[in-house]
């Protein structure tokens, strides 16, 4: 640590930083464009200019390396006026039209401009004009002559997202951002771009002129898709969710999210949002009183047990629900006497008894300080953006990937080794991993394998460095042989020194596995109650057609039941269902989602329920006081949370207890599909929010995945 002077005051700072980072220690602000926290330092803006003694001319706050003894001020008339300078050259070529800008109220040019611009321009010349590009669905080019060619979204592509869609052509006045021979850009996180452009240059397409920032209420709230639990703020406008953006928590998401985060709300607002109880009557669908449907629903569930038994009425439940959405389906169908539950809709095996909830095996930030990691059954990037962005920048440090996989796939960062295997001869691909570490450690391996030229190679890199992990994606946890995988993973994972984790598919996949959404002794699993096995069906929050292995024949497996009753906020599952019942999406409903690492996330609803809809946990608490059973009395979802936390007095913890996550081989058996394939959803398919969001659906990845279900 070495000290320094700024605007006389003491700042202790490592040696190394720059003076913009004392400033950040110290707590004084330096104007800036160029420079962000998370990007490298460009110093093109020059708008951080300060006095630096000793120095003849003012110095570039975020790229002056500090030093022993140094003196700076920040607000000298030396500094100022070199400020004020820049801001008059930036201003220059400035279309100045706040007036219709989308980015006016939130933008930096606008807010410095006011400190550091002038009354009146002395360039009297004509403005440049740069055209509008088109570059996809997400984001907006369409005022490029406002970019002040600060380069975050150029850095940002080549350092976060790990592909470089946007560069700067040209020079002088004639320089441009563009995407190079007219190409779109397709990059997983592009809507960051959005958030770190400092003028209007970059904007949210679906977002444009719909409204003005000092019109719009913001709520937090927590991602209901992937496993990373990104922290959101959702931006309300009469009732209605109007943007989302991310909230900081450099423990979770950074200042990150995912475009299906940031974009998945338009179907929050479709017309295909289900806004009514109904029931199908004579092949016909009519709108009822929930009153009526909830009877109905009632007497339907107690005709069927009375005629065919308790074990013919199951539910299926959605792992983007709420984890009290999930413990009341669960007490539901047990208060009923059934069993039959289960999460696990696009498994091919189950296994019947699990020693804890398959988690994570780290935190989240943790993955950003891996040295050596060896992924199986996973395309990172897309199933998993931001988990792929803090190993994309692990790989920066000098982490090492190591990859078995059936395809070959863009991951956007640097591979080190790729074991290239059918989804049916991984198993076999680590036994022969395992082998090769077998034969470096001279121990017996725990089953045949041989140790290839490409085993050797990983081996080899996951027995050198510390910081290690084997992490087993949605493929892998999906595998007609997952638990083969899991113990060959363990196996590895304890002669490596790694620690072994599950990327773990959707937003509350480890609190599913808390609440109990698995089937009882005896109980049918997910695929036994899709093919067929029922009378009685309860779908919470999916669309076996788009969300389990089973697929398309998953209708004719749900064609033996007397009764389908689907939960949902959206008009799905209308070939299969009897009857309809509309629930809240999370921004219409408090609840808590465990994500990966077993992080425990509430949140609070930031808009009314539209039209009759309700909250699923208090549809599911009226469903349970229909039927007179008992231990249904909650008047809220913070009491249904308190009530999984008996030992705590209600006090709700902020991290799962280690001693409920376990990713240790499984001691009981398990049930295998006739599914010889592992169950994936696209990027863009994940559940059915993401489904109905107009622009994600018309992104190259959404109609990459349409293509490779037609061809298939």
């Amino acid at each position: 640590m070495i000290e320094i002077e700024l605007d006389g005051k003491k700042v202790d700072i490592a040696e190394g930083s720059m003076i913009m980072h004392a400033a950040e220690k110290a707590g004084t602000y330096i104007p800036h464009f160029c420079y962000h926290k998370k990007l490298s330092i460009a110093a093109s803006c020059r708008m951080c200019l300060v006095d630096v003694e000793k120095m003849p001319k003012p110095m570039p706050a975020c790229a002056t390396p500090v030093t022993k003894g140094m003196v700076v001020r920040t607000q000298s008339d030396k500094a100022v006026r070199a400020q004020k300078s820049v801001m008059e050259f930036l201003l220059i070529n400035h279309p100045l039209d706040c007036p219709i800008c989308d980015q006016g109220g939130e933008c930096q040019l606008q807010d410095l401009a006011v400190g550091y611009g002038g009354t009146a321009s002395r360039f009297e010349e004509e403005k440049r004009v740069v055209f509008h590009k088109d570059i996809g669905p997400l984001v907006s080019m369409e005022e490029m002559s406002r970019c002040i060619h600060c380069t975050r979204c150029v850095r940002f592509g080549q350092e976060i997202a790990g592909v470089m869609e946007l560069g700067m052509s040209h020079r002088g006045e004639h320089a441009e951002i563009e995407t190079f021979v007219g190409q779109s850009v397709d990059s997983e996180l592009s809507g960051n771009m959005i958030d770190i452009c400092p003028v209007g240059a970059l904007t949210s397409k679906p977002f444009r002129y719909s409204a003005r920032t000092w019109e719009l209420s913001r709520r937090k709230s927590v991602s209901p898709h992937d496993s990373t639990g990104s922290n959101l703020i959702i931006q309300v406008k009469n009732h209605r969710v109007m943007r989302v953006v991310p909230f900081e928590n450099d423990a979770v998401n950074e200042c990150w999210i995912a475009d299906r985060d940031r974009f998945s709300y338009e179907a929050l607002n479709s017309s295909e949002r289900l806004t009514s109880p109904m029931l199908k009557q004579g092949g016909e669908w009519k709108t009822v009183d929930w009153q009526t449907a909830l009877e109905y629903v009632a007497h339907g569930l107690k005709s069927i047990k009375a005629n065919h038994g308790v074990s013919s009425i199951g539910a299926l439940v959605s792992p983007h629900s709420t984890l009290e959405e999930i413990y009341l389906a669960g007490a539901l169908m047990r208060g009923i006497g059934s069993g039959n539950i289960d999460y696990r809709l696009r498994n091919a095996e189950f296994e019947q008894a699990q020693p804890g909830a398959r988690h994570l095996g780290m935190a989240v930030a943790d993955l950003s300080n891996l040295q050596r990691v060896l992924v199986v059954g996973s395309n990172l990037r897309k199933d998993h953006p931001l988990f792929a962005q803090r190993i994309r920048q692990a790989v920066r440090s000098g982490c090492a990937v190591n990859v078995v996989s059936a395809t070959d796939v863009q991951w956007a960062m640097s591979i080190r080794n790729t074991s290239k295997a059918s989804s049916g001869n991984w198993v076999q691909a680590l036994a022969d991993i395992a082998s090769a570490i077998a034969m470096e450690k001279g121990i017996t391996a725990p089953q045949t394998g041989e140790a290839t030229d490409i085993a050797k190679a990983i081996a080899k890199s996951m027995l050198t460095g510390e910081r290690k992990a084997v992490l087993l994606g949605n493929a892998a946890a999906h595998h007609p042989y997952g638990s083969q995988l899991l113990a060959l993973a363990n196996w590895i994972g304890v002669h490596t020194g790694a620690s072994i984790g599950y990327l773990t598919e959707a937003a509350n996949t480890v609190g599913a596995q808390l609440v109990g959404a698995l089937p009882d002794d005896g109980g049918l699993n997910a695929g036994q109650m899709l093919s067929g096995a029922l009378k009685a069906a309860i779908l919470l929050n999916n669309e076996p057609e788009f969300d389990s292995a089973a697929g398309a024949k998953s209708a004719e497996g749900l064609k033996t039941c007397e009764m389908v009753v689907t939960l949902s906020p959206f008009k799905a599952n209308l070939a299969i269902s009897d009857v309809l019942l509309p629930i809240a999406p999370f921004t219409e409903t408090p609840g808590t989602f465990v994500n990966a690492e077993g992080l425990i996330q509430s949140f609070h609803a930031v808009v009314k329920p539209l039209g009759e809809t309700r909250p699923a946990w208090k549809v599911l608490r009226a469903l349970a006081n229909v039927l007179n059973l008992p231990g249904f009395e909650f008047n809220s979802a913070q009491e249904v949370l308190e009530h999984l936390h008996p030992t705590n007095g209600g006090a709700i913890p902020q991290q799962v207890p280690a001693g409920r996550l376990s990713n240790a081989a499984a001691a009981g058996s398990t049930v295998q599909s006739a599914r010889a394939e592992p169950c994936v959803a696209g990027i863009y398919q994940l559940d059915g929010i993401v489904r109905r969001a107009t622009a994600l659906q018309l992104t190259a990845d959404a109609r990459a995945t349409r293509s490779l279900e037609v061809t298939a």
